[in-house]
């Protein structure tokens, strides 16, 4: 007789259901795992083992077998320790068989029975929506995956409790979803003195999701202006919070079950390695690009980041997706991100500043940023200067508009692209827009055309920065509150593209 129970296996933010087997047959007694399973499933058996001695039940003098089906899909992680024990005791008749087959079970058993909270319940609760079954996982857990509201979550605190749930000794609440987290910013944009058109271009990047580098020297205030992005972008909508939730539940970052619909900040530092931002490791697990996904990738110091690390977020930044591929599985996961990028003009960082500037100038500005290929940095949509604050400009009191106030005008923007897109369900912001949809959006008037040409000719622009020219104008023009891309808008998309002596 075979009883059968469900988990899943994670191949990226995707949940693939796995049929957890279990036969007990005559023979010398044993206990195996089969199906590829990794060492922590391999290793499920003794805690399974352990955790049901603690219960006093004790396992039958027989071959215990359980098999995880596919047979070739590799199965990682602790999460199976609760379906292999779910599968068992139904084999041996102390919960119902029918009962189980209705339940898709993930969570890792202590010793004494107890259930540890695991990573990826809310991924699972969406894949238990989909077969139509219920989820049962640790009561950590239970927070997390309610959120998917087509699923019931059964969330215990020990094995214990899900035999008496199932047993109907003592049946289990469904869990109820976690908190909303409060978005609080604690940064402001008046907090930055001058720098008025590096705030402007935070702004249009904020407002059409348009990549950003800076440039400056040190302690000019790019890191500042950096942090004070979150603050000027629009929360999450409700299948963002919920499609960015997954990712982060993959990586266990989720806090107590909560979602927020802050926009994510990841600001990694210069010595990740390619598997920190682009995701991989043993268990290919997602990178920084995709923990920034619907919000920010902040990457200060730029052009220190390994140069192997840096093209690599070419494609990503054009698919908005990123494919991980290892010998023995190809985990694709989502990555639409903003990035904003922080660099100093050279190594000693004061080309400008000819009191200040090396021996080398101006030779080490050009081999500091050739590090940044071609290529990579026509990707970015604006390019800005950060000139050093004068010390008397640091007396002043605040200047600008409060980021409540751009945030507004950015919201403003949002909501007409959100509008100009709605039969498109593939585009979200003007910096997705492309083929025909880009060219009916972004039309200018005769004078915008005849700007654009001569800049496109002046300044040799690609393809693709001649796109991304028109794309930041019709982002210039929704916070404008202009239906059509006019002349002044071109030349101020055109004036962040520019080529100055720091971004050449």
């Amino acid at each position: 007789m075979v009883a059968r129970a469900y988990s899943v296996a994670f191949q990226g933010v995707e949940a693939r259901i796995v049929e957890v087997q279990c036969a007990v047959t005559p023979g010398l007694p044993a206990f195996s795992i089969v199906g590829l399973p990794d060492k922590a499933v391999s290793e499920a058996r003794d805690r399974v083992r352990t955790a049901l001695t603690s219960m006093a039940i004790a396992l039958p003098s027989k071959r215990i077998t359980i098999n995880l089906s596919p047979a070739d899909l590799p199965k990682e992680g602790s999460h199976f320790d609760l379906p292999i024990a779910m599968a068992l005791l139904a084999a041996l008749e102390i919960i119902p068989k029918d009962v189980v087959e209705t339940v898709v079970s993930l969570g890792e058993l202590s010793l004494d029975g107890s259930l540890v909270p695991v990573v990826g319940a809310l991924p699972a609760a969406m894949a238990a929506a989909d077969e139509d079954r219920s989820l049962l996982c640790p009561a950590g857990s239970g927070a997390e995956a309610a959120w998917v509201n087509a699923c019931q979550v059964i969330a215990a605190p020990s094995l214990g409790d899900v035999v008496r749930h199932y047993s109907g000794q003592s049946p289990l609440r469904p869990a109820e979803p976690g908190e909303v987290a409060p978005m609080v910013h604690t940064h402001d944009l008046r907090e930055v003195k001058g720098q008025e058109r590096a705030k402007r271009a935070l702004e249009v990047a904020a407002a059409g999701r348009h990549h950003l580098i800076m440039v400056g020297t040190p302690g000019s205030g790019k890191s500042m202006l950096a942090a004070r992005l979150p603050s000027i972008l629009p929360p999450l909508t409700a299948a963002e919070a919920l499609e960015t939730s997954m990712i982060h539940s993959l990586a266990g970052l989720l806090d107590e079950g909560g979602i927020s619909r802050q926009r994510p900040y990841r600001p990694p530092h210069h010595t990740a390695s390619m598997a920190a931002i682009i995701g991989g490791g043993r268990n290919a697990k997602p990178g920084e690009v995709s923990l920034a996904h619907n919000g920010v990738l902040f990457m200060d110091e730029f052009p220190e980041f390994a140069r192997n690390v840096l093209e690599t977020l070419r494609q990503p930044i054009e698919t908005g997706e990123v494919m991980i591929s290892r010998a023995n599985a190809h985990v694709k996961y989502p990555c639409r991100f903003m990035l904003v990028a922080a660099a100093n003009p050279c190594k000693c960082g004061y080309l400008p500043d000819p009191a200040r500037a090396c021996a080398r100038v101006p030779q080490c500005g050009e081999d500091y940023l050739g590090r940044i290929s071609g290529p990579l940095m026509d990707r970015f949509d604006l390019r800005v200067d950060v000139p050093p604050v004068a010390y008397t400009d640091l007396d002043l009191p605040p200047s600008g508009d409060s980021s409540a106030t751009v945030a507004a005008r950015v919201a403003a923007a949002r909501a007409v692209q959100e509008v100009r897109f709605a039969d498109h369900p593939d585009i979200i912001c003007n910096a997705d827009a492309q083929g025909e949809v880009l060219e009916q959006m972004t039309a200018p008037d005769a004078e915008g055309r005849d700007l654009l040409l001569r800049a496109a000719e002046r300044f040799s622009l690609s393809a693709r920065g001649y796109h991304r020219v028109l794309r930041v104008a019709r982002t210039i023009a929704d916070l404008d509150g202009s239906a059509q891309v006019r002349k002044p808008h071109i030349a101020e998309a055109v004036s962040f593209r520019m080529p100055s002596p720091a971004v050449a």
